[in-house]
């Protein structure tokens, strides 16, 4: 069986300065908070041209530690998709905020633009007060973000990126964590950037959404150890954690050349095969840091059958997501937009990830598309 996602190769590859990093940690014993974590922030600032990052605990905390900053109160709503992980409407939930569900288009998976404008009419009519928007960069690419902005502006709401995904990504040159007021990413083992552990980050160029969330994943504390500003929480990113990725992102943006070769490979490989399957696509202006190679199965293919019979032959798959937020037993109260989220329906049931990392093979993923071509078209 193949790798979904093959960690055991990019960690051949820079082992030794890991090692080396791991080592120095244990040496100084700066275990939390140590100059590691710092210096990460600062090459991910350059990386990102965010003015302000704030290392944490996970990507769910730096959803967290954006919405805190943004100041979302009990009762407050604000739109998110429902064909996401469930991290981003469980984030404002935590928080006592209302998430509004929108619907995503379904050609590039991220948030509709006439969907949230449908949210925003039935909100004033529901009488829920909006506060903000959460994008989310689905499956590596962002989505067409300045129109979400333009949106937002015109109905005075604030913009959050959720790109636990697609960290890496752009949109018109500017890179994901530095597209709107405040963006989070997570460094999950499985995502284009991870650690290995949990970890996330913070990206905004608003000095004061930084200090918040500083004080906040320090337990909201002051310009004193033991004084606190605010109610916060335990957001911390470990000292090793910041380590091992400040080696990861040496090597960060020839991996995302990589995925996006072999996300062009994919697409050649099925349309020269006439695979009768819908494919990825990135909007003008993006590129996608392909944290999955998602495709749209056709509805007559069954996809558990599909899924069996891949793993027949020695491929893994994934389904992200069977099930969308609105439909899940916590969420069922909350209100959705008054399209009924049809494109998020569909694709729950139809939708299919591929193996994809930057060390895969041209010749693996002929090996994929070919048994995918034969399953689909038998």
């Amino acid at each position: 069986m193949m790798d979904f996602i093959d960690l055991k190769k990019q960690q051949k590859l820079i082992r030794k300065n890991i090692d080396d990093r791991i080592s120095k940690v244990l040496n100084h014993g700066q275990y939390i908070l140590g100059p590691e974590v710092k210096e990460l922030e600062n090459e991910l600032s350059l990386f990102s041209k965010s003015k302000y990052v704030l290392c944490c605990s996970s990507g769910t905390d730096a959803l967290l530690l954006g919405l805190i900053s943004l100041g979302l109160k009990p009762n407050d709503g604000v739109i998110v998709p429902s064909f996401t992980f469930a991290s981003t409407a469980e984030a404002v939930c935590m928080l006592g905020g209302v998430p509004f569900f929108s619907d995503v288009n379904i050609d590039t998976f991220n948030i509709c633009e006439k969907s949230v404008l449908n949210c925003i009419a039935k909100a004033k009519k529901e009488g829920i007060t909006l506060k903000g928007i959460i994008s989310v960069g689905l499956f590596g690419q962002p989505c067409d973000i300045d129109n979400i902005i333009e949106i937002a502006n015109a109905n005075k709401l604030w913009v959050l990126d959720d790109a636990a995904q697609s960290f890496g990504s752009s949109y018109k040159n500017k890179i994901s964590g530095n597209l709107c007021d405040i963006s989070a990413t997570s460094f999950f083992p499985a995502k284009p950037l991870g650690c290995y552990g949990d970890g996330g980050a913070f990206f905004t160029n608003n000095e004061h959404y930084y200090k918040i969330a500083y004080s906040a994943h320090l337990h909201g504390m002051g310009s004193n150890k033991y004084e606190y500003d605010r109610i916060g929480m335990n957001g911390r990113i470990d000292t090793i954690q910041a380590a091992i990725l400040i080696e990861k992102l040496k090597i960060f943006k020839s991996e995302l050349i990589n995925r996006d070769k072999l996300a062009e490979y994919y697409k050649r490989q099925f349309l020269d095969l006439g695979t009768n399957i819908k494919l990825p696509k990135v909007i003008s202006g993006a590129t996608s840091s392909w944290a999955q190679f998602t495709i749209q199965l056709p509805l007559s293919c069954d996809r558990e059958d599909f899924q069996i019979k891949m793993k027949e032959k020695g491929i893994p798959t994934a389904i992200y997501y069977p099930i969308p937020i609105h439909c899940q037993k916590p969420y069922k109260k909350f209100p959705i937009s008054s399209d009924n989220l049809q494109n998020t329906n569909l694709l729950s049931k139809c939708v299919i990830s591929l193996p994809m990392h930057a060390y895969l093979s041209f010749e693996d993923i002929e090996y994929i598309s070919k048994v995918a071509h034969e399953i689909i078209n038998k």
